[in-house]
């Protein structure tokens, strides 16, 4: 991770040179001199990282080059902001006002003597390493110690079949006919699913099943290490194809890369061979072995592969294959798991005994979330424990144990060592990602766009460059991609999708979840503090704060409260100066105090009504601010000095005095949430220069000029309030059409009375590509043309008053996957019969009816 840290400080310092190169003047030597350093050091990195654990040295050299790396990122947030008082002007008064990090008198040769302070001490650091004999790798696969143990420990062989097998009979059933079939064309099977799901079980169940043993002549069993090179794995199926002499061994060694992809090749469309890939992670590595494969040709030979990424399945399996993924245990498989391997056969256990273990494994069991590994590592320690009491003793520490597996100070014993393979096995980037997650509370379903604004204000994600005239990924659409990326990995479970199929929600499994957080705090990325009432159980033992946190710096900070939890967090760590981030979970008090390098703050559903402080305004390297669900009776104007903000979430629970109007100078800003109430009293805001600003949530035509909108070029989802006659709708429609035509997400709250509607359905008009529409207020009537809405998937209707024929424009959508209506959707004069046409709704997945005839 420290490889991953020091990676994504080289990028920065490769964007702030690329993007700012007129504005580091005095600087601009000590700054390439400090990226050229820290390339240096990563090769060594790659190494150290895996190797740390071996040597308690090289782990507090690798901890002082992470935190070299941190304290130059801040240096840099210094600099950039200082780059930004060169062009905006103003940035440097309101740091001078507040008394904040820039003080007056710091000037760039400052900046440069830290920066080039902290290149020595890396450039010192990489040389202690050396003597160390670190080696300089650029091809992670050439990393040693613990994690060539792990791979090795994972090895596969053929003959080794497991006994206690449960829950797997019908994909066997399933995997073995694909495998079977009399398809004249070779054909892949892959077989995908996170760490511990039992891939390789059932790949072996397949391989010796006796339907499979009669069909095939030649059987190869190959296990892909991350070391494995092309040409051994060629070498080893070729002899086993062969059932090679001595001889033929000989000749082998000698023969070239391709007279042996080829005989492969022929083998296979000779004679009808089964080749079992067990545990390959790239398509690279694919890629690389498929010359020796008889793709898509004439034969019966068939290739079984597993596999812990999704992508690497998809691609083998191309458009002629078979994609499978194991499902986790249900709660009566897990339980006949753990009885076959912990009690079958111990006649010295009576009857009584095990009902009672029965409970108390079931207990067990929920830690284990159906991941067959980690009942297999429960079961084999519980294999040795004869009484009730010593399962009890297991029950209260199950976690622990489950992690460890019998082995106290052993490596390699429980389940973390495999789940840790995956997290290796991430790029750099990826690995901030998902160590991120551990910020979340237990068993929390993680919003998706919330993530990812998350991931953007802490700097995992790179602004793309503008390349020509081509069309460029958004930031957002990146962090997706990111995300998806962690799911095909199997670290990240899918919770919800949307409309548009796109994830919603995800999640961690418990024991992913584990993991991150180990890793987490090893790193010093995060601490997840959780604070306990007195009255937990035993079997969640109170938790103090002050001892959770570890001694030495924090750099995120996420705190999950109960309700009744005495203190929030020690004074010493809220003075922390190198505090990033700062997240609660749960209902507080809380008065913001001057975290000067504070990127995140998420202080939502504050109980108390406060007037938020004018201190607010101090924080000026804020990305992200969330006071969502709290009560603020005033909104101070120091929120203007907030320039970097790119998330602001204003959705408080009670209507605020006021509303200043400062998100003008807010240019950063990407989404933008207003409070759900009133949004004026008297003053109108200003949002024509948010050209980035891609969400507007609740905007009110009182407190808001439609033709802002204009420019706002990149603005996707909107909600809007009518609540004021709009004076030429026709013509300001006309002028923000550029902007409407962008819209994906419409919502429009009609507040204007018994004579109005048709407004509603001018603005509904001009949005011609939205994929989500809710109208709460009076409609009247849906534009007869909406069946030309080609993306709408889905729609929600509120008091929308409708006509009675207007059940059959709804019938006519095209594409409508999830319709809800709710209260007051049409007249009060239709009965209370709704007629839906056979000819209707073709695609409709989801109808909800919601207080319809109340």
């Amino acid at each position: 991770m420290a490889e991953a840290v020091v990676s994504f400080v080289v990028e920065r310092l490769g964007d702030l040179i690329i993007q700012e190169a007129k504005f580091l003047h005095g600087v601009s030597d000590q700054v390439e001199a400090a990226r050229t350093e820290l390339q240096l050091v990563q090769g060594f990195l790659k190494d150290a990282d895996v190797r740390q654990r071996d040597d308690e040295t090289v782990h507090i050299l690798v901890a002082k080059i992470r935190n070299a790396a941190y304290d130059l990122e801040d240096v840099i947030e210094i600099f950039v902001l200082q780059v930004a008082s060169k062009r905006e002007g103003g940035i440097m008064k309101v740091l001078k006002r507040f008394g904040c990090v820039l003080k007056e008198g710091v000037d760039l040769h400052k900046i440069g003597s830290e920066i080039e302070k902290i290149t020595t001490q890396v450039s010192n650091f990489r040389s202690s390493l050396q003597t160390h004999n670190i080696m300089e790798i650029r091809d992670p696969r050439g990393a040693t110690s613990l994690y060539e143990r792990r791979q090795q420990l994972r090895r596969s062989y053929s003959h080794i079949i497991d006994r206690d097998v449960v829950g797997l009979e019908a994909d066997v059933r399933e995997l073995v006919m694909q495998l079977v079939n009399k398809e004249p064309r070779h054909q892949v099977v892959s077989i995908w699913g996170m760490g511990g799901l039992g891939k390789t079980t059932l790949a072996k169940q397949i391989y010796h099943h006796d339907e499979v043993r009669r069909h095939f002549g030649s059987f190869v069993w190959v296990y892909i290490s991350q070391q494995s090179q092309v040409r051994d794995v060629w070498e080893q199926l070729l002899i086993k194809l062969l059932s090679a002499t001595t001889v033929q061994r000989e000749e082998i060694a000698k023969m070239t890369d391709d007279e042996i992809a080829k005989r492969i090749y022929l083998l296979q469309q000779e004679s009808r061979c089964l080749v079992v890939i067990d545990d390959i992670w790239s398509i690279e590595t694919w890629e690389s072995l498929k010359a020796a494969f008889p793709l898509n040709q004439r034969t019966e030979s068939r290739i079984l592969l597993t596999t812990r990424v999704k992508e690497v399945a998809l691609h083998a399996a191309d458009r002629n294959g078979v994609l499978h993924q194991p499902r986790p245990l249900n709660e009566d498989e897990s339980w006949e798991l753990l009885e076959k391997i912990a009690i079958f056969g111990r006649e010295e256990i009576t009857s009584e005994v095990v009902g009672k273990m029965k409970e108390i494994g079931k207990k067990m069991l929920q830690h284990c979330a159906g991941l067959p590994l980690a009942v297999i590592v429960l079961a084999g320690l519980l294999a040795t424990k004869d009484t009730i009491e010593e399962w009890d003793t297991v029950l209260n520490n199950v976690y622990a144990y489950i992690r460890r597996g019998k082995g106290h100070e052993q490596e390699c014993t429980g389940t973390m060592w495999v789940l840790a393979l995956s997290y290796d096995n991430l790029p750099y980037h990826l690995k901030s990602c998902f160590l991120y997650l551990g910020i979340f509370p237990e068993d929390f379903e993680i919003p998706v766009k919330r993530l990812t604004q998350l991931w953007m204000a802490e700097g995992f994600i790179s602004m793309p460059l503008q390349q020509g005239q081509g069309l460029v990924e958004t930031m957002e659409e990146i962090a997706y991609n990111y995300l998806n990326e962690l799911v095909d990995r199997c670290v990240v479970q899918i919770g919800e999708r949307g409309s548009v199929r796109k994830i919603k929600s995800c999640r961690l499994h418990d024991l992913m979840r584990d993991l991150c957080l180990i890793k987490s705090e090893e790193e010093g990325f995060l601490q997840n503090v959780k604070s306990l009432h007195r009255s937990e159980t035993m079997y969640s033992p109170p938790l103090t704060i002050a001892k959770a946190i570890p001694a030495g710096k924090v750099r995120r900070l996420a705190i999950c409260l109960d309700e009744n939890v005495d203190k929030l967090v020690p004074s010493s760590y809220e003075r922390d100066d190198r505090l990033r981030s700062l997240l609660y979970f749960g209902p507080i008090d809380w008065h913001p105090k001057n975290k000067k390098l504070l990127r995140v703050l998420k202080v939502e559903g504050m109980t108390a009504l406060i007037d938020l402080p004018n201190e607010i305004g101090n924080m000026v390297y804020l990305r992200f601010l969330s006071l969502r669900n709290s009560y603020i009776k005033r909104l101070p104007s120091s929120l203007g000095n907030l320039i970097l903000l790119q998330t602001l979430d204003l959705r408080i629970h009670n209507d605020p005095d006021m509303v200043p109007n400062v998100f003008w100078k807010m240019v950063q800003l990407r989404h933008l949430y207003l409070p759900l109430y009133k949004t004026t009293r008297g003053n109108r805001l200003d949002l024509s220069t948010l050209h980035n600003l891609q969400t507007l949530n609740y905007v009110s035509s009182r407190g808001c000029e439609l033709n802002d909108l204009a420019g706002l070029t990149s603005l996707r989802k909107l909600a809007i309030e009518l609540e004021s006659p709009l004076k030429n709708l026709e013509e300001t429609l006309k002028g923000i059409s550029s902007t409407l035509n962008g819209i994906r997400s419409l919502f429009v709250h009609n507040s204007l009375g018994t004579d109005s509607g048709k407004e509603v359905t001018q603005i509904v008009l001009s949005c011609r590509h939205v994929y989500k529409l809710k109208l709460h207020g009076r409609t009247v009537e849906l534009l007869g043309d909406l069946q030309h809405f080609p993306n709408l998937t889905k729609l929600s209707l509120c008091r929308c008053d409708l006509n009675h024929n207007q059940m059959a424009v709804l019938a006519k959508l095209p594409n409508l996957k999830n319709l809800c209506l709710m209260d007051g959707t049409f007249e009060r004069s239709i009965s209370d019969t709704l007629v839906f046409s056979n000819e209707g709704f073709r695609h409709l997945e989801c109808l909800s009816l919601n207080c319809m005839f109340e």
